[in-house]
């Protein structure tokens, strides 16, 4: 897998440095130096190039100058994710169905700043961690585990038979997060761009939440609605862990 662009490069070669196979710079980049530090005491190959190399290296997409060979993502272990859940430790993120790479990278980026989220998504009928995921995900990808399940609700069952809450996003009919009260530990369930979460799944959640629109005829899409609904139950849970 490739990662490319500045922000995207830099963070995995700081974060997770052991992953990288083989670093392509741009010549005259303005972080050669330390990048040259960083491949001499990894034992990572580097590569300088001229732009019209790093051009073709990258698809044409905008590299700014840099670009990485690293290992395929490793997802971890979905049971050993809901067992970290279960202790409060992390907050599962249920994404049912996301298909948008941007939709998934823009999820990653956010939860990463929050702190304290896991992710799972399904084997089938969803985007997976991609050149393009990391790329949205600004680097988030290293400080988020992922989990892959072969199918959704089972993994929310599994879940709530350790004692986690599960709410699920939806447009309409649900309580105002305003004025919700998340139990904890709790879980959250996000449905796909087009479709939201599935009637199927809807079925096994213990609360559904809305954020009020301004305007009837707009939606936030997956990634601000995740965002939002993140941040609230980071907030809860924080005052909760202050109180004790």
């Amino acid at each position: 897998m490739k990662i490319y662009g500045k922000n995207p490069v830099l963070e995995r070669i700081k974060a997770n440095p052991r992953s990288v196979l083989k670093i392509y710079v741009q010549f005259g980049h303005p972080d050669h130096a330390y990048i040259t530090t960083k491949a001499k005491k990894y034992g990572i190959p580097l590569v300088a190039v001229p732009a019209s190399k790093m051009t073709k290296l990258g698809r044409s997409l905008n590299t700014q100058g840099l670009l990485i060979d690293v290992e395929d993502f490793t997802y971890t272990d979905p049971d050993d994710l809901i067992d970290e859940a279960a202790a409060g430790k992390v907050t599962l993120l249920f994404l049912d169905g996301i298909t948008d790479p941007q939709n998934f990278g823009a999820i990653l980026r956010s939860v990463a700043c929050l702190g304290g989220f896991a992710v799972v998504i399904p084997t089938h009928g969803a985007v997976e961690v991609t050149d393009t995921v990391t790329r949205v995900a600004c680097g988030g990808e290293n400080y988020v585990k992922i989990a892959k399940v072969n199918n959704i609700n089972t993994a929310i069952e599994k879940a709530k038979s350790k004692g986690i809450w599960i709410a699920a996003s939806v447009l309409n009919d649900g309580d105002d997060v305003a004025g919700v009260k998340f139990p904890m530990p709790v879980a959250l369930v996000i449905g796909s761009e087009g479709k939201g979460v599935r009637d199927i799944t809807l079925q096994r959640v213990d609360l559904k939440v809305t954020v009020p629109m301004a305007q009837p005829r707009l939606s936030l899409n997956a990634a601000h609605a995740a965002t939002l609904l993140c941040y609230e139950i980071k907030k809860q849970k924080d005052q909760i862990a202050r109180q004790r």
